[in-house]
């Protein structure tokens, strides 16, 4: 029976000495340039010695123009080499894989960050006007793109990271492609799901023939976006299939975008999408949908989102669900966690959603049109963590800010890093 502790080997031959994984989650510790710092390898030297058999880095940008947040990092010509490297050594000192996530926001770009977002059509984020619209990309820019994840990937692998994600879920630009909301092109990059796709698959095979064989190349991918009209389960499902062919070493299976922010655990504006019962009575969020895919899928599936007890872990395990499971909030406060579970000193994970409320789900259901309120009890929430992690890098201890607080903190701290990166992009690197 399989069990949390088990390691594991991909299809390229690496192994994961255990099935926990510490899922992608944004960071926004890049210096003005967008470089990492010792903040990175501080927290991942944490991550590293807690336990976790794989880390995931957050977005790692490749336009430095357009970012996910103001703190990404970015491989865009802007050197930093050294700082990878030092990010990298730190994040695999106890002998756990390190994999970047390489990642275009899209139109999800904010205002403070810039005003010339693109996207595969100019379909307005509707995000109380926190985002610009975007421009429909060009022909060349795509393929451009698609060159620059490959090198990306390369630059990850020989500053020492031992694999990277390609981020195709939560609306983001690979995502944005998929889905025929965003997608309203009639070119060869849109219009049926499998020119909506071609973008990502000739993304995975020009990083493939980038790294070579041996080299881990993961995917995250939605298992729905839960908007009526966007990108379906039964999308998903063929998709999955045309990905079978590409040597994909592990699926990250998601879900949600901004605007549907499943991914949080948080319900958006215009759900119109069905979900299914059991998927709520259940642990994990997207467990469910794991099941079918796994039914499709020849690659190794990894599942996150929700999981916070020891056994919920080992059920979707042993039950053969997934491969690996990923962790994401609990380890912004206890990056120890998976070890402390190892060892049995710990059998349910923490949670602090609880804390941050601005009220219970059931009122904030009642309350679904008081979308400003919801906006706002998801912000502080991801705020909230968003700081812990920056607590993580600066070697402090976990601080305990109220809901407004940290939507207050969170939001400051990213104009005042707007500022520093706008005030840096003048100059040259230090």
């Amino acid at each position: 029976m399989t069990t949390m502790t088990d390691a594991f080997t991909l299809p390229c031959g690496a192994t994961l000495p255990n099935r926990i994984a510490k899922a992608a989650m944004t960071e926004g510790l890049a210096d003005p340039w967008l470089r990492a710092t010792e903040r990175h390898a501080r927290a991942y030297r944490q991550w590293s010695h807690g336990g976790a058999g794989l880390l995931i880095s957050g977005n790692v940008m490749i336009d430095r123009l357009r970012l996910e947040r103001p703190g990404n990092v970015a491989i865009d010509g802007n050197g930093g080499v050294d700082g990878l490297r030092n990010w990298a050594r730190a994040g695999t000192e106890a002998g756990n894989h390190l994999w970047m996530q390489i990642s275009h926001p899209g139109r999800q770009t904010p205002r403070y960050v810039t005003l010339d977002p693109m996207g595969p059509s100019a379909v307005q984020l509707d995000m109380l006007a926190n985002y610009a619209k975007p421009r429909e990309m060009t022909g060349d820019e795509i393929e451009d793109f698609i060159r620059r994840f490959a090198h990306v990937a390369v630059t990850a692998r020989d500053a020492g990271f031992t694999g990277v994600q390609v981020h195709a879920a939560h609306g983001y630009l690979l995502s944005s492609f998929l889905s025929p909301v965003t997608n309203r092109r009639g070119d060869e990059w849109g219009g049926a799901l499998e020119n909506r796709a071609r973008f990502l698959l000739e993304v995975l095979r020009a990083t493939r023939a980038a790294v070579g064989d041996d080299f881990p190349v993961a995917v995250k991918l939605n298992s729905d976006d839960f908007r009526k009209g966007g990108f379906t389960h039964d999308d998903c499902l063929q998709v999955v299939q045309w990905l079978n062919d590409e040597r994909v070493d592990l699926l990250e299976i998601s879900g949600g975008t901004y605007e549907q922010p499943k991914l949080l655990g948080v319900d958006g504006r215009d759900d119109s999408a069905v979900e299914r019962k059991s998927t709520r009575a259940r642990e994990a969020y997207f467990l469910d949908y794991a099941e079918s895919i796994r039914t499709v899928a020849k690659m190794p599936l990894m599942v996150t989102g929700g999981f916070r007890s020891a056994e919920g872990i080992n059920a979707a395990l042993a039950e053969g669900h997934c491969d690996v499971v990923g962790l994401a909030r609990p380890l912004c406060t206890h990056p120890d966690a998976p070890k402390q579970m190892f060892g049995g000193r710990m059998t349910t994970l923490p949670s602090f959603e609880h804390d941050l409320s601005l009220g219970d789900a059931q009122w904030l259901g009642k309350n679904s049109h008081l979308y400003v309120i919801k906006i706002v009890h998801t912000i502080g929430q991801l705020g909230w963590y968003c700081l812990q992690i920056a607590r993580l890098g600066d070697g402090t201890k976990r601080h305990h800010y109220g809901l407004w607080r940290a939507t207050f903190s969170y939001l400051m701290d990213e104009y005042v890093t707007a500022f520093k990166r706008w005030r840096a992009s003048r100059r040259p690197a230090a």
